[in-house]
């Protein structure tokens, strides 16, 4: 399997435009600064543990259908099988609900370690993978801070399995199909700053219901999903030692110093890995 002349040359095209803009575009890494996400709220006190938001994500997704609650004896992660689940904590305050899910970050880790940018914050929100753009790096899942990503490690063609907030439904003015279902309004769709509003009243409203915190407000520089607890957060199971700032951030000034060369290497990679995905494996080169 060979790159041809006239692939390879389309790349070196595209590698020399990248140069002359390198600096802008590692400058506008934060352009999405501003724009109005969306985002879901989940309010752990009003969460009964049905679970119906896991058969409701697995059958938008055409995912494998969750086990029955009596199967369930431990405390689950999301994996390739599943974007979301429910456990059931024991806390201070007896038994305790909380969903797990990709945080679609306001600045997420996942997209700027992704090479290729397979992995995308779209102005709405939700944070997407796609498939075609993919190289299977799997840096997004090393980098995600809530260790989300999931890799089909035993498919003959693997993929990046995560909650991408029904990304497909938010287009058509739909909202994420847990929150559309959830018979007990756990779960609130809607404008970020809507939902941290929200979550403000309920917590002035209750402060006998709900702990003075809204998880992921500002936790790894803020995230879509926002969470209302009756406990400390650190009792859901929830990570409570990240950082206030996004972790991206923490490399800005690095990328700023480097040398082009080395900012550029994942752009030319890009094209290469292209170019030979597009060419047959038994194609040979049209020089030869």
């Amino acid at each position: 399997m060979g790159l041809n002349r006239r692939g390879f040359f389309k790349l070196l095209g595209i590698t020399g435009m990248t140069l002359a803009i390198g600096k802008e575009t590692i400058a506008s890494s934060g352009s999405k600064r501003g724009v109005e996400f969306y985002g879901v709220l989940y309010d752990a006190a009003r969460c009964k543990g049905c679970r119906g938001c896991e058969f409701d994500c697995a059958e938008a997704h055409g995912l494998k259908e969750p086990l029955p609650t009596k199967n369930i004896k431990s405390i689950r992660t999301t994996d390739e099988t599943c974007n979301t689940v429910v456990n059931t904590c024991k806390t201070s305050k007896g038994d305790v609900h909380v969903k797990r899910q990709c945080m679609h970050c306001n600045e997420p880790a996942c997209v700027a370690a992704c090479l290729t940018q397979a992995m995308h914050k779209t102005t709405m929100g939700p944070v997407t993978w796609d498939g075609d753009k993919c190289m299977g790096c799997r840096y997004c899942m090393v980098s995600c801070p809530f260790d989300i990503p999931k890799f089909e490690f035993h498919s003959a063609n693997p993929k990046i399995q995560k909650c991408d907030m029904c990304f497909e439904r938010l287009k058509t003015g739909e909202s994420p199909a847990c929150a559309f279902n959830c018979p007990y309004e756990a779960l609130l769709y809607g404008k970020r700053k809507n939902l941290i509003r929200e979550a403000h009243r309920r917590i002035y409203e209750k402060p006998e219901l709900y702990v003075d915190q809204i998880y992921g407000e500002h936790d790894a520089g803020g995230t879509g999903w926002l969470y209302l607890s009756p406990v400390p957060i650190e009792e859901l199971g929830l990570n409570t030692t990240l950082q206030q700032s996004s972790y991206p951030a923490l490399t800005k000034g690095f990328l700023y110093s480097v040398p082009t060369i080395f900012v550029l290497l994942p752009a030319f990679l890009t094209g290469i890995f292209q170019a030979l995905k597009s060419t047959h494996p038994y194609e040979e080169d049209e020089d030869e």
